[in-house]
């Protein structure tokens, strides 16, 4: 064994064997060892009310930077991603411009996120109409996957794919063993909605039927097995579809799964008419949907949860006139997941050690980040400590993301992130020293 640098000492550490008290060893940057007692030239002891947990991994921003640099920026999203315990984020192929649909466009977010990033950002690509021809290339230069629409995106930039062009980029994946990450909505079902202008959240929901997400899947997995692609549903609102996803899983089909956690935490009985910072699309919905996707996780059928973390400016959140027709559709939520998730979970008895689970090691599997997601010899040293007991309520304008809108502004959440490390390095918030992952 190296000798360790450093070592982090813990009355409680979340492993993949468990939860246990220990030390963690760590030299350059590489957790060496997990032992019960380690020798080391630097100790860090944690307090007897904090839990040492591997670094979150978030698999779902939107950092809208270059392009729309007035919604967010790579500096302010992995600032509060650390905040948050994040210490590994993938960005969305939009809404930046340009989308990240060439190697062109790859190379421009690249160089935009150099050097300005407090955490490790990798980057999805995006599959649209008239690009088949260059996912291979996007592919070799280190993109994780990559994204598509089945309906209208929201920018007019990044189009959506039709069931044609879904089975013909399927086919090209397959071949290349790469994943397809579907934001699973059927137009048609949307289009044929009642219209969702006007102030009233019910409205609202009934524009973005469940059915929609239920026949969006259906033809998603229906695509998967017949080309023997991998793919992957975002963040799954509806629980209505876990069915048909355990049996498509059972069936041998390669498909996973995630949700978000306003879906776990909010409920559309608590949103009031004209509150567009709740609006998102899937949309949140009723608290007995909220229950069953708490089971589909317990079940497994539900693999990781993830932020979607897609920030606006205040003035496109409509507020003036609580419209939420006219309202951006998004959840800024990257540095509040954590506490959001635990205090649900907490409140119906689901273990600390389940929620790292899924929102650590089960979406850097999702990404094959190897490095990531443990608290493991030869994993980086990315470590959160974690009080699950302390509370704090909510106030927007002290978050780090760019603008102060958040749909969890004055709620008393339990759980405080107080220390991020990433590769055995504090993450302050003043020198960034983030890298840019390839796959």
């Amino acid at each position: 064994m190296t000798p360790p640098d450093l070592v982090i000492r813990a009355h409680r550490m979340i492993t993949p064997e468990g939860e246990r008290p220990g030390a963690v060893g760590v030299a350059d940057g590489v957790i060496v060892a997990v032992e019960p007692e380690l020798d080391g030239p630097v100790f860090v002891d944690l307090a007897d009310d904090e839990v040492l947990l591997p670094g979150l991994v978030d698999t779902h921003v939107h950092v809208n930077d270059p392009g729309r640099t007035e919604w967010e920026g790579f500096a302010t999203a992995t600032r509060a991603a650390a905040a948050g315990g994040v210490t590994t984020l993938l960005d969305m192929p939009l809404n930046s411009v340009p989308p990240t649909t060439d190697v062109a466009a790859l190379d421009v977010k690249r160089a935009t996120a150099f050097g300005r990033t407090h955490v490790d950002v990798g980057f999805w690509g995006g599959a649209v109409p008239g690009n088949l021809a260059r996912l291979p290339a996007l592919h070799e230069a280190g993109v994780f996957g990559f994204k598509c629409f089945l309906l209208h995106s929201g920018v007019d930039e990044f189009g959506h794919l039709s069931t044609g062009e879904l089975r013909d980029a399927l086919d090209v994946l397959a071949g290349i063993d790469a994943l397809m990450i579907v934001h699973a909505e059927d137009p048609d079902l949307i289009e044929h909605a009642p219209d969702p202008h006007g102030r009233a959240y019910r409205d609202f929901l009934a524009s973005r039927p469940k059915e929609a997400e239920h026949r969006a899947i259906a033809t998603l997995i229906d695509l998967a097995r017949r080309t023997g692609a991998r793919v992957h549903v975002l963040h799954l609102s509806s629980a209505g579809a876990l069915p048909m996803l355990s049996a498509a899983r059972r069936d041998g089909v390669a498909i996973t799964v995630e949700t978000c956690p306003h879906y776990l935490t909010l409920t559309a009985e608590e949103i009031a008419d004209g509150a567009t910072q709740f609006k998102c699309c899937p949309p949140i919905r009723d608290a007995a949907n909220r229950d069953a996707l708490w089971q589909g996780l317990a079940d497994g059928v539900i693999d990781c949860v993830v932020s979607d973390h897609s920030p606006c400016t205040a003035d496109l959140k409509c507020f003036g006139t609580g419209d939420f027709g006219e309202a951006w559709g998004g959840i800024a939520g990257l540095q509040l997941g954590l506490p959001a998730v635990w205090t649900e979970a907490r409140r119906r008895g689901v273990a600390l050690a389940d929620v790292v689970r899924w929102m650590s090691a089960a979406p850097a599997d999702l990404a094959r980040l190897t490095a990531k997601g443990a608290i493991a010899a030869g994993r980086d040293a990315d470590l959160c400590v974690f009080a699950p007991d302390a509370e704090f309520t909510v106030d927007a304008a002290e978050l780090f993301h760019r603008n102060a809108v958040s749909a969890y502004h004055g709620r008393t959440l339990t759980g405080v992130v107080r220390r991020t490390w990433l590769r055995g390095r504090d993450v302050t918030g003043k020198i960034p020293h983030g890298k840019l992952l390839e796959r």
